[in-house]
């Protein structure tokens, strides 16, 4: 038995004349006749009593009847909830993203639109350094990441990286700093200030071969794993901090910002995937993403 005989009894069974049924699905009445005494024999009894005038069904027609039409509503069911899966109106999407992937607003852009465009898919978001991103996704534990390149130090040949923009990077410092009225800054002008940076996996490394190079010297340094942190400290009078300049949006009491006129390095942002995607949600979610890049 299969769906295709449960449709054909079904449409004998609501017509009550093979001629009309026929008509009905676009077949010829003997292949509809030949299909249903095929049913029949495979269930071993008669579905119908046929007379000269019209077709009724037997009790066992009765019987099947009920079962088929919920088999097929169960089929259709199905069949919807596969296709909207793959057209991604259904799924989950995981995120990974790191600081600036928020405070640039680029993931903000694209979570929105993607929940305006599919409001019955899941979004899970996770902050994760850049490399935790690359592996979680290389593991199947993330579908997409928002990381910084750290200088291109982040690739792999079997994921995709395609850049969401680039900012040029500030100098986050104390306001009772001598210098927190002069803007811009030259780096020379930081001399011997301790240096507080992100650091996972050698984030920071990218970072001080800017300054190393523009300093002529090592820079003493203040690691920290987490963007609110690095604020925390300069706040705090620990020292300066250089951050991408969408930062300037968070407002810590006790930090100002000042611009850079000597440092060519800027900061960055990658859109993270694999290469060869199947899930429907992830396909649709980088789809829109995609588009924003392109508008």
């Amino acid at each position: 038995m299969d769906l295709r005989h449960l449709r054909y009894f079904l449409a004998v069974a609501e017509e009550g004349h093979f001629g009309r049924a026929a008509q009905r699905l676009h077949i010829v009445q003997s292949a509809l006749s030949m299909q249903i005494r095929a049913l029949e024999e495979e269930l071993g009894g008669p579905l119908f009593l046929r007379t000269s005038r019209r077709v009724e069904l037997t009790e066992a027609g009765r019987l099947l009847l009920g079962e088929a039409e919920r088999t097929l509503a169960q089929a259709e069911h199905a069949q919807r909830t596969v296709q909207r899966a793959i057209r991604g109106e259904m799924g989950t999407v995981r995120i990974g993203f790191a600081g600036n992937a928020v405070f640039s607003g680029r993931l903000m852009r694209d979570v929105r639109a993607f929940n305006a465009a599919y409001p019955e898919a899941e979004v899970v978001l996770r902050e994760l350094a850049p490399y935790h991103q690359v592996e979680a996704i290389q593991a199947g534990q993330l579908d997409v990441g928002y990381a910084p390149s750290h200088g291109g130090q982040i690739s792999d040949s079997a994921l995709c990286f395609e850049s969401i923009g680039e900012w040029p990077l500030l100098v986050a410092m104390p306001d009772t700093h001598p210098l927190a009225s002069t803007d811009p800054l030259r780096v020379s002008m930081l001399g011997a200030e301790a240096l507080i940076v992100y650091a996972a996996h050698g984030a920071d490394e990218f970072m001080l071969g800017g300054l190393r190079r523009a300093l002529g010297r090592e820079p003493k340094v203040h690691r920290t794993s987490s963007t609110l942190s690095v604020l925390a400290l300069v706040a705090a009078g620990m020292g300066v901090a250089l951050v991408p300049e969408p930062l300037m949006q968070v407002r810590i009491p006790g930090v100002v910002y000042r611009h850079l006129d000597d440092l060519q390095q800027p900061a960055d942002l990658l859109l993270v995937s694999r290469n060869g995607e199947g899930g429907g949600a992830v396909r649709a979610f980088l789809g829109i993403a995609r588009q924003a890049l392109a508008d």
